[in-house]
């Protein structure tokens, strides 16, 4: 029997993620699922199996240098948070926000106008907004959890929207003979998933409104328990709970903050070429941002503002020589979880891509898309949710579906491919966003210190609500081939449910 190419080829992340949402334990879950996936590809020979897993997966994906300059990125990151609270700058920007922030929703919103404003990359957005908005979220018995969701929702979900991204680099790279950036624009009105997300976290954070196992959370957080009962790790950095501050003031979080969000930018054009004149001696901005590697722009990016914040501080004299040196090892020690959890999904897509997963994938999908063509948007939108989910990549799927959707509907009808290009974006994202072997998931559980599997459950309703809108507005959008049309119904069946949950709530309450 053989299990490359076929359907077989998914079931190593099938079993990890229904595992992970069973157990409530994501190691082990991802490895039992890396283990299956070696053995169905040695087809069941343990010694074969095993070398496998360490030489093609273990081994491959560190060694990898777009996984090294990412792992690099979260190292740096965690180093920085913990110079951010050891200097005492978390503590005085939460001071300072407990005094302009007046309430709870305005901690929400101030958390997802952040998320939307650091739009570059979602690697960055994650880990950025988790440190900065922790002591304000704190404040205001935010949960941990709901903190998580906005990080996530405002990471993705913003990339895929906005032109200069990496997001955007990403997918106009898989549309081949076509104007990739031309066609992402054009893409953006029909994004109804991350345009309904956005709009989804300021009308449930200005009207109130929490449900399912999100609503126990916010209701504990409100009685002191921001984590649920759950043990997270670096639980000791968050805001409140550090044993040492130095006598940092809120420019002293704020400038090292801008110092990374100016330098990764750099970081990000330079690795795209900005400062090498093309052949007619122009550099463009734009094109640097589309041929940009995140992972070395983040990098670089990163270790310059990391060196920045050190002199700054020590010239400041807001730490010593020897507090700065221990924010190394404390800073790699609060993200050695996410590490983990990354090293292993990697490692399990390096299962799935050695049994040709895409093969498959690309055949089912070819074989059936021109006969459904009036909601072939939805079915692309639910085929990239799937893929995604189930993979844990959404640039995965964009290469696997894009391509296909343009071969597909480029002869056939150009606006329903603009469509379709969106529909693709939009449940690769929305799979992704769900996802607990999502490498987005798991750094919104790093950035906001909270339990990972508790994330992936309490946001689970959240996204899916948005998702199922999403797929209506699609099955119309095929219709009257109109951006507008599909919106317009997006919002009204988004707002007339967020009404009738809040009924809901009131009564209970009542």
């Amino acid at each position: 029997m053989t299990f490359v190419g076929t359907f077989w080829a998914l079931v190593p992340a099938l079993v990890a993620i229904i595992l992970a949402l069973i157990t409530k334990e994501v190691y082990s879950s991802l490895f039992i699922g890396i283990v299956i996936g070696a053995l169905f590809f040695t087809g069941f020979q343990p010694v074969a199996a095993f070398d496998h897993v360490v030489n093609d997966g273990l081994i491959s994906v560190l060694s990898d240098s777009y996984n090294v300059g990412i792992l690099i990125f979260l190292v740096v990151l965690g180093v920085m948070v913990s110079l951010l609270n050891k200097s005492g700058g978390s503590r005085a920007f939460g001071e300072w926000a407990s005094k302009n922030i007046k309430t709870k929703a305005g901690a929400l919103l101030a958390t997802w106008f952040f998320g939307v404003l650091i739009f570059v990359d979602d690697y960055f957005n994650c880990l950025t907004v988790g440190s900065v908005m922790r002591p304000v979220t704190d404040k205001y018995k935010i949960s941990r959890a709901k903190l998580a969701y906005i990080i996530d929702a405002t990471a993705a979900p913003v990339c895929i929207i906005a032109p200069i991204s990496s997001w955007a680099a990403a997918v106009t790279g898989f549309v081949e003979g076509e104007d990739g950036l031309s066609l992402f624009m054009k893409a953006i009105p029909y994004n109804y998933y991350a345009i309904f997300t956005m709009l989804f976290i300021v009308a449930t954070s200005l009207m109130a409104i929490n449900y399912g196992k999100m609503k126990k959370c916010e209701d504990a957080a409100e009685n002191g328990d921001l984590f649920y009962g759950q043990q997270v790790v670096n639980r000791e950095t968050s805001y409140g709970e550090e044993k040492i501050f130095g006598p940092g003031k809120v420019k002293d979080l704020v400038i090292p903050i801008i110092a990374l969000v100016v330098l990764c930018v750099i970081g990000l054009i330079y690795s795209g070429g900005f400062f090498t004149a093309d052949s007619e001696g122009y550099n463009n901005f734009i094109i640097a941002f589309s041929n940009a590697d995140a992972s070395v722009g983040l990098a670089m990016g990163s270790m310059f503002a990391l060196i920045l914040t050190i002199i700054y501080y020590l010239m400041k004299r807001v730490l010593s020589f020897s507090d700065t040196m221990a924010c190394l090892t404390e800073g790699f020690k609060n993200m050695v979880p996410a590490i983990l959890i990354l090293t292993f999904a990697w490692t399990l897509k390096a299962m799935i891509d050695s049994l040709e997963a895409t093969t498959f994938i690309d055949s089912i999908v070819r074989s059936n898309v021109s006969s459904m063509i009036t909601i072939l948007p939805a079915i692309i939108f639910l085929l990239g949710a799937g893929i995604s989910f189930a993979t844990g990549t959404s640039w995965g799927t964009f290469g696997i579906l894009i391509p296909i959707v343009v071969y597909v509907l480029k002869a056939i009808d150009p606006n329903l491919m603009i469509i379709g290009i969106s529909a693709a974006m939009a449940g690769s994202v929305f799979g992704d966003h769900c996802s607990p072997i999502s490498d987005t998931t798991i750094m919104s559980s790093a950035g906001a210190q909270c339990e990972h599997l508790l994330h992936v459950s309490t946001q689970l309703p959240y996204a899916i609500t948005v998702a199922l809108i999403s797929f209506v507005c699609y099955i119309i959008a095929g219709i009257v081939k109109n951006p507008i049309v599909p919106l317009i119904v997006g919002v009204v069946v988004l707002f007339a449910f967020l009404f009738a949950m809040k009924g809901k709530t009131n009564k209970a309450n009542a």
